[in-house]
């Protein structure tokens, strides 16, 4: 008689078609539904508040009718995940006529937006956590006006904002306060393409979801994948040092990135824009600019390394009984896949009945629930050999009680459909109501520990939910409460952040620290490297114009 572990096998041993081998074929990014989330977040109009993670208790300054020239009267602001007051630099000049004359004489009078409408847009971020009060749009075409733009803010102490697809969760892509902000979004061009090295050269501008398609049609693969790729851009994710879905075969962009372009704080173009994987020639300057948020230079131009389009994709939905044996089957990918493992995701129980419960069209493949869910993703270029390795691998892990039930999706839907469980979590949460997030790397042994705790300690008041890219040891720990609370914040932060510290964590793993974190950065740095950090800021841009209040302390960003 069949028992329960054969009848599971036969399901992961089933034939699998993976859209991957056509991008064009993959779930679109999760759409956003922007009426019912700002019926959530009740924001207030004429009022510089948003009662999602602005605390409304503890902030609510009201708006002025503001002219250009007239000042904002507005001099800090206080966030609910951030201790103290955030202060306005009164180095910083206020936007007057004349600036804006300046803007349309470079630019052209299009690409200088004082619009009411467009400006709200670009000043709050996707996620409505953060909204900035900027009176001014820039969008230049090209590295030159890049560099005018920057030149003269720097001689006005006009404090600057780079901007890309502004689909950031730390607040590093808005305005605080008045700043200006500057959009690569017309910088969109792909420059050049080596279809022998692989070699893009491309503009900052450039959607990477865009790029993605580009690269399919010439046999290639971005070595980069986030469920945010329909709107990112290029520029923001190597600014942020983004790690997505296939860090654990291609590593981050410090690898993948061979050269970048860049205009500093007083308009200085940097041109390290090599295509060359090996350049031995002093310091690699380059990657000041990957990872640091726009506050070093805004990047302009691209050269990334991107690896062929391989035929041989598999996707599996493994169920497992406890976060031991995700460890193991993890450390037996790596041992018995090797160079085909192309993804290694988990999810909770939590996050899947999030999904399967609040995100239209989504169910759970397997028949019952069980307390973790692996996504592995393989890819190879020799079917039979890749298909061998995985049955191998999969028999082992059954029979070792690794995986207690799982399936190999057999067409096109299916596959979309496991890795839609995966990705739409974020969209899930939002539609339960408020959440607190954070994005940390913790050794794999103690990662879901902080889930657990996270738990014990918030008991009722809280549903704790923990997934993310187990492949990289990056945990993204989210917090589900009816509505945002002072007392639940007060038991999370800063319990998470020392907690993260003690197990020699990081308190951002992929996200960036932006405006969030930038006060909690010697949870993972020390002391010394922080200052050297503020130095190389001061160095390349000694009057703190582009990005501030983000990335440092704020003592350390005056």
């Amino acid at each position: 008689m069949m028992n329960r572990n054969t009848r599971a096998t036969l399901r992961l041993l089933t034939p699998f078609f993976n859209p991957r081998r056509n991008p064009s074929l993959l779930p679109s990014t999760p759409h956003f539904d922007e009426n019912w989330w700002h019926s959530q977040t009740n924001i207030a109009h004429g009022e510089h508040r948003v009662s999602s993670l602005f605390n409304p208790l503890r902030f609510s300054v009201k708006n002025q009718q503001m002219g250009v020239g007239i000042s904002t009267g507005i001099q800090h602001k206080c966030y609910a995940s951030m201790p103290g007051l955030v202060q306005r630099n009164p180095r910083f000049s206020e936007l007057n006529d004349d600036d804006v004359r300046y803007f349309q004489e470079i630019l052209g009078q299009k690409n200088v937006v004082q619009d009411e409408e467009k400006l709200s847009t670009v000043n709050t971020d996707w996620m409505h956590k953060y909204k900035g009060s900027s009176k001014l749009l820039l969008q230049p075409w090209n590295t030159d006006q890049v560099s005018q733009i920057l030149k003269y803010c720097n001689s006005r102490s006009l404090a600057v904002v780079p901007q890309g697809g502004n689909t950031g969760l730390v607040g590093g892509s808005v305005p605080v306060f008045d700043e200006v902000i500057v959009s690569l979004s017309s910088m969109n061009k792909i420059i050049s393409f080596d279809k022998v090295s692989g070699i893009l050269v491309c503009e900052a501008g450039c959607i990477l979801e865009n790029i993605i398609s580009f690269l399919d049609n010439e046999g290639f693969i971005m070595p980069l994948d986030l469920g945010a790729k329909g709107s990112c851009q290029i520029g923001g994710n190597v600014s942020t040092n983004a790690g997505g879905l296939r860090l654990v075969r291609y590593g981050s962009l410090h690898g993948s990135v061979l050269g970048v372009e860049a205009v500093l704080a007083d308009g200085t173009v940097l041109d390290m824009l090599k295509t060359l994987r090996k350049d031995n020639t002093g310091y690699d300057l380059k990657h000041l600019f990957i990872g640091s948020e726009g506050s070093l230079g805004i990047v302009t131009k691209v050269a990334i390394l991107t690896p062929p389009k391989l035929s041989s994709v598999n996707v599996a939905l493994l169920a497992c009984k406890d976060y031991n044996c995700c460890q193991k089957l993890l450390q037996e990918a790596k041992r018995k896949l090797g160079e085909i493992l192309s993804a290694f995701e988990f999810l909770d129980s939590q996050s899947m009945n999030l999904v399967i419960n609040h995100l239209e069209g989504a169910r759970n493949p397997l028949p019952t629930l069980h307390d973790f869910y692996v996504l592995i993703e393989t890819t190879g270029s020799d079917e039979s050999s890749d298909k061998q390795k995985l049955e191998a691998f999969l028999l082992h892990s059954m029979e070792n009680e690794l995986i207690s039930d799982g399936v190999l999706a057999q067409d096109i839907n299916q596959a979309s459909s496991f890795w839609r469980l995966r990705e739409g979590i974020t969209e899930a949460l939002m539609r339960v109501g408020a959440v607190y997030k954070y994005d940390l790397s913790i050794p794999l042994e103690n990662l879901y520990n902080l889930v657990e705790e996270m738990r014990s300690r918030l008991g009722n008041a809280a549903n704790v939910v923990g997934y993310g890219h187990l492949g990289d040891g990056n945990l993204h720990l989210n917090i589900s409460v009816p509505q945002y609370d002072d007392k639940i914040l007060s038991q999370i932060e800063p319990f998470v952040y020392e907690w993260t510290s003690k197990h020699n964590g990081s308190i951002s793993a992929e996200h960036g620290l932006g405006l969030m974190k930038a006060n909690e950065i010697l949870y993972s740095k020390s002391l010394e490297t922080v200052q050297l950090m503020a130095s190389i800021k001061s160095l390349l841009d000694p009057n703190h114009i582009l990005n501030p209040y983000k990335v440092l302390p704020h003592s350390l960003n005056a």
